[in-house]
């Protein structure tokens, strides 16, 4: 049984003809007719009486509708609650740049078509100051790159992203997209982040397996500035997969490097459970299923789910 034939034979009845109820229903009228049979078989007893008249209730369908009118109005204050219930409230959510420039636009329209009513507040930062803001209370939830000192923290790991060398055309000898070691680019400039980054950190660590030294050029801490040096000069620079993703990295060349070691791990951090609001918890769900959706999907570059 159906809400759906439930609302038909209320506005049968109250109406007493078949055409009418079809006509302001929306439904042609065999089809009307058709989802009342189908209510009388299930019942298996007879609702309406047809005469030339018009439609009548029998006396069981006098009783059915009585209670028919109070199913639908429980149908209806539900639907109110549902609504009056909806969740509301506001999220801080702190991502790398480089995180940001990927991630931020998918999760926020998928917290707008699910719960419209959560205001965000999305905030753009180094992965490390994004854990100080959790420490303060300053954040809800981030996507950190590693979870010190967890404390109280839900801490969940969701994704690993291979790490690319990025360069101008022309620059270095290798074919767009061909794997190199970084002994093949030993003699390159780069443009980098300082130390605070974990990202220079996993280079630095990475050159010092290949037992070579990295050629800094220039320090950057800003992901729009740095791949705007990249683009304009004869350097290059070790970026994630997210921040291939970026339009005005499109012309770069892309090169992953051979080595196993040399990966970012994405993981979700939250404040504990206790104390997140209901609609920081539903963001955290969110923000998960995005994340696992583009990597699942083929959008993350370089990215591998986390086992």
């Amino acid at each position: 049984m159906e809400l759906r034939q439930l609302k038909y034979f209320v506005r049968v009845v109250e109406l007493g003809s078949m055409g009418k109820a079809a006509r302001e229903l929306g439904v042609v009228t065999s089809a009307l007719s058709q989802q009342i049979s189908r209510l009388e078989s299930e019942l298996s007893t007879r609702l309406l009486q047809r005469t030339s008249q018009g439609v009548f209730p029998t006396e069981a369908g006098l009783a059915f509708w009585r209670q028919a009118q109070l199913a639908l109005r429980h149908a209806d204050n539900a639907v109110l609650a549902a609504r009056d219930a909806r969740l509301t409230g506001r999220v801080s959510v702190g991502f790398s740049p480089t995180t940001a420039s990927l991630l931020a636009r998918p999760f926020f329209t998928a917290m707008r078509e699910r719960y419209p009513d959560i205001r965000l507040h999305l905030v753009e930062t180094l992965s490390g100051h994004s854990s100080t803001m959790l420490h303060r209370r300053q954040l809800d939830l981030a996507v950190l790159f590693k979870a010190e000192n967890p404390l109280n923290w839900s801490v969940t790991p969701i994704l690993d992203e291979a790490l690319f060398l990025l360069v101008c055309p022309g620059i270095l000898d290798v074919p767009d997209g061909q794997p190199i070691h970084l002994s093949q680019a030993r003699d390159l400039p780069l443009a980098m982040t300082t130390a605070a980054h974990d990202l220079r950190r996993l280079t630095d660590e990475a050159y010092a397996r290949a037992l070579l030294e990295p050629r800094i050029a220039v320090e950057v801490d800003g992901l729009t500035t740095l791949m705007d040096l990249v683009m304009d000069s004869e350097i290059a620079t070790i970026q994630p997969g997210a921040a291939v993703h970026r339009a005005f990295s499109s012309s770069l060349h892309r090169h992953p490097i051979n080595d196993a070691e040399l990966y970012r791990r994405n993981v979700l951090v939250s404040v504990s459970d206790d104390e997140l609001a209901p609609a920081a918890l539903a963001a955290r769900v969110v923000l998960a299923d995005v994340m696992r959706r583009l990597v699942e999907e083929g959008h993350w570059p370089g990215a591998t789910l986390h086992k």
